[in-house]
């Protein structure tokens, strides 16, 4: 027996779900009271119904159901013992504690939030970040050895050494010998950069300028891992190497934005 397809999966999700939408309008129609109407004479007979049609299977398509991460911190036990106290504990962590269960599966909601929460992770590390956001802060990119998203998670240790054409780039654009550098790095989170660099950059720059320091020409690295601060130091020779970097998403937060920073080019 051959495994069905995605477009064959989600035509078949989708007709489920089209039937379970008109049998909630059909019990909420017989349910409803009789609206007192005058007598007629005749009936006239009810105009056909067409059949639903079925949607186009693939990524156009698009399901519509309720956003499951709304109740994130809903508590799934049945009847506990110490409500109070459980709710507590719940709200005090990010861990999925107290969604309870249905026999031995867990709950429908709290699937349907773990799928969720995996989707996000997934686009955060296999996305790219926009050009634009980076056209905004006047930074021209560059990339590690790094060829492709599957190579960057199998081989951190090209993630932290820049190209040759990297290295040339960052040399012909870059003003040498600043008190500051900061690098702009994707990480393992392009939602990190695009969500956080518009509120952080700015300020960053604004404090460091304020302070009296030369900072260097701002710059971006595609595929990017915390030790390529090494490199980036050996091109620019800066006092300090500040990185911004994505971080590995998580089930519930994928654009965590960290720093990092270096005093010397082999730290």
């Amino acid at each position: 027996m051959t495994e069905p397809t995605a477009a064959q999966v989600h035509a078949i999700v989708t007709d489920v779900l089209a039937e379970l939408r008109r049998g909630t309008t059909a019990r909420a129609a017989a349910t409803a009271p009789a609206a007192a109407t005058a007598p007629a004479a005749a009936t006239a007979p009810a105009p056909a119904v067409a059949p639903t049609p079925r949607p186009v299977a693939g990524p156009a398509g698009d399901i519509d159901l309720p956003d499951p991460t709304v109740h994130r911190r809903l508590v799934g036990v049945a009847a506990p013992a110490n409500p109070t106290g459980l709710e507590n504990l719940v709200a005090s962590t990010t861990a999925r504690i107290g969604v309870g269960r249905a026999g031995p599966r867990p709950r429908t909601a709290s699937l349907l939030l773990f799928r969720a929460d995996h989707a996000v992770t997934q686009d955060a590390i296999f996305g790219e970040v926009p050009a634009a956001l980076l056209d905004q802060f006047g930074m021209f990119s560059v990339q590690t050895k790094v060829t492709t998203a599957e190579e960057y998670l199998l081989r951190p240790d090209l993630g932290r050494a820049l190209s040759e054409q990297a290295r040339a780039e960052i040399d012909r654009r870059c003003s040498k010998n600043p008190q500051v550098q900061v690098v702009v790095g994707d990480g393992l989170s392009w939602a990190a950069v695009a969500n956080n660099l518009p509120k952080i950059y700015p300020v960053l720059e604004q404090g460091l300028r304020s302070a009296g320091l030369t900072v260097g020409t701002p710059f971006f690295v595609r595929y990017c891992r915390v030790g390529i601060i090494n490199d980036i130091n050996d091109v620019v020779g800066a006092d300090v190497v500040v990185l911004l970097i994505g971080e590995r998403p998580g089930l519930g937060v994928a654009d965590a934005l960290s720093v990092y920073s270096t005093a010397t080019s082999s730290a």
